[in-house]
């Protein structure tokens, strides 16, 4: 049985307009609560930002789009259609691998035209084991989303099941570089399935295979590109809370939940207005901080950290792909780098996405708008990181280091069209409140992971507090903290029927 908040809870006050936030927001409303969203912000979105200037609209949070279903039934809990508020271009080409050796692959939304492109590169023997590794991604995906996923846990004990069994059997708890490399023996494959786990913040030589079914949901079942950038989701999740009777706050700094007992009666904000609440969701990083009695987890570990680069160009840069995915020489190395000796990668991997090439809303004619993203260290000790790295000098440094990596790499002409920017460091993220620096949250270890990441319902605190967002479960990503705004609703209103 879940565990739910006890006593009223009809008047709900929710921290934070992200996407959590708005997910959880839309979840209340559609099951009858008053509602009211308070940000800090202009507007929605969090981590999902926008810069607009000089004709670039530059998102500045996530980049790839996956698993348009959870949108769809987020919005579906106010009455709405996504189609009514979204428009959604899928995208033939999910990714563009590129590889040091100077060749390169095109991911391709239809399996069949993917493994074509495979057998070409790699060899027919690689195209069969991709489909068959295809489909077993789709079956540890189907697994993981009843068992860890998709609902909330409060105790170990809420795994045990068929599910988790059959999980085991398909190895799911080995190491993911070796489940990866029983299917393929070409080493660019390899890499493609694998590289992943970053996402979850740890390397892969770490990770548990059941970490390969985040390529699941943007290899497997494919990625999609919001018109309008991704700033237009959290939008439209807005509009339509909006729309359906949630109040907005933005502008507004909560100062502090005002207890009686065991409960918080009222959210503070720092211009003094008070508002009552029954229940009060928090989809801050760092709830502790907020929360009166809530604990820091004990000895966390954090994901690496990021530098993010968002540039506009006055360039074509012809021939590339929406997602591009550049692989550097080395690759055990880079992440001994990232996780266990505190230094930026020597040899970096990106993720480069260039929406414009989709979607030229977002830039002038003739220009393109570029995000750039290259792993670096957090700023824990504890988790690998380096809080001695001074990104003050070293993050105009290293973004000049990273534009002549492109450069090298085919991306010609780069670093001399830029006409806006923005570049974020992980002393930015920590700015921004994130702990330890990093915008990824903490990592997927096993400890760290289903029963054993925080709750959306914690034991200590307030009995009426819950929790939302990449911190808590089920995790890091689009999908799954729009999937922890109906978990920690469901904390207020019971489970839902789907």
């Amino acid at each position: 049985m879940v565990r739910t908040v006890p006593g009223r809870t009809e008047r709900v006050v929710v921290v934070g307009a992200g996407l959590a936030g708005l997910a959880t927001a839309l979840r209340l409303r559609g099951a009858g609560r008053e509602v009211t969203v308070v940000e800090r912000g202009a507007g929605p979105g969090g981590r999902a930002g926008r810069v607009d200037r000089g004709g670039y609209s530059l998102d500045t949070g996530p980049s790839v789009f996956t698993a348009p279903e959870i949108v769809a039934d987020t919005l579906a809990a106010v009455g709405e259609k996504l189609e009514d508020r979204l428009t959604l271009v899928p995208l033939a080409t999910t990714y563009r691998a590129q590889y040091a050796d100077g060749s390169h692959l095109d991911v391709h939304a239809d399996p069949d035209a993917f493994a074509a492109e495979v057998a070409a590169l790699c060899g027919p023997a690689e195209a069969t084991a991709l489909r068959r590794y295809l489909a077993d991604l789709a079956e540890l995906y189907r697994l993981q989303l009843t068992t860890f996923i998709d609902r909330n846990l409060d105790s170990p004990l809420d795994l045990l099941g068929p599910e988790l069994l059959a999980l085991a059997r398909r190895g799911g708890f080995g190491r993911l570089s070796a489940h990866v490399g029983k299917y393929f023996a070409d080493d660019r494959l390899r890499r493609l399935f694998s590289f992943q786990a970053l996402y979850a913040g740890v390397s892969p030589f770490r990770a548990i295979a059941a970490y390969a079914v985040i390529a699941q949901l943007d290899i497997g079942a494919g990625v999609w590109h919001p018109m309008g950038g991704i700033a237009a989701v959290p939008n439209a999740l807005a509009a339509a809370a909006a729309d359906a009777g949630v109040a907005f706050r933005y502008g507004a700094d909560v100062e502090e939940l005002e207890t009686a007992g065991r409960r918080v009666t009222a959210v503070r904000l720092a211009g003094g207005d008070r508002l009552p609440a029954d229940a009060v969701v928090v989809t801050t990083d760092q709830p502790w901080q907020l929360v009166p009695g809530l604990r820091a987890p004990r000895r966390p570990v954090y994901s690496p950290s990021c530098v993010a680069l968002h540039v506009g160009v006055r360039a074509e840069l012809p021939g590339q792909a929406h997602h591009t995915i550049s692989f550097g020489d080395s690759w055990q190395g880079v992440f001994d780098e990232l996780t266990r000796d505190g230094r930026p990668m020597t040899d970096p991997s990106l993720l480069v996405s260039m929406p414009s090439r989709t979607d030229r809303s977002l830039a002038p004619e003739g220009g393109q708008v570029l995000s750039i993203v290259a792993p670096t260290p957090n700023l824990d000790r504890r988790s690998g990181g380096n809080p001695d790295l001074d990104w003050t000098t070293l993050g105009p440094r290293y973004r000049d280091e990273v534009l002549a990596t492109l450069e090298a790499r085919g991306w010609t002409g780069l670093p001399g069209a830029i006409e806006v920017e923005e570049l974020a460091t992980p002393l930015d993220w920590a700015a921004q409140g994130m702990a330890a620096g990093t915008p990824f949250a903490l990592a997927h270890t096993f400890g760290q992971t289903g029963p054993f990441r925080p709750s959306t319902l914690p034991r200590r605190g307030p009995e009426n507090v819950v929790l939302a967002g990449s911190s808590v479960q089920p995790g890091v990503g689009v999908p799954m903290v729009l999937i922890s705004g109906r978990l920690a609703a469901e904390r207020i209103t019971g489970p839902v029927a789907r």
